[in-house]
């Protein structure tokens, strides 16, 4: 359970979809998650959050991926207004990783990685 500041996730959307349990999100993460929903007015569903290896390998995702460390989400997103409403408060909030899919946007804070980067599939 997340303290009360945390009002719109619950830890158990950041669990491994695959069922095993894993869930080492970063909680300084979910606050700044929790920013950028408040900013962006709506709801940000989660399709993934952490991800044990074999779910992520599964899935095809890469083998450093974030999702391991617990510092990814992918965030549901079906519509431009509402991908541009996502993005632009992720970006206002600080976060300088952002993939955008045709499904989803995918954010992450793993400061291993590049930083400054937008990415489009």
């Amino acid at each position: 359970m997340f303290p009360s500041e945390i009002k719109d996730f619950t830890k158990e959307e950041f669990s491994c979809p695959c069922g095993c349990g894993k869930n080492n999100i970063d909680y300084d993460f979910v606050k700044d998650l929790q920013i950028a929903r408040t900013i962006a007015k709506t709801s940000f569903i989660i399709n993934r959050g952490c991800s044990c290896e074999a779910h992520n390998k599964s899935v095809g995702g890469e083998e450093n991926s974030s999702h391991l460390v617990g510092k990814a989400v992918d965030i549901r997103c079906l519509t431009s207004s509402k991908r541009f409403k996502i993005v632009h408060a992720l970006l206002f909030c600080g976060f300088t990783r952002i993939g955008v899919y045709e499904k989803h946007i995918h954010v992450d804070s793993d400061d291993t990685k590049p930083q400054k980067v937008i990415w489009y599939v």
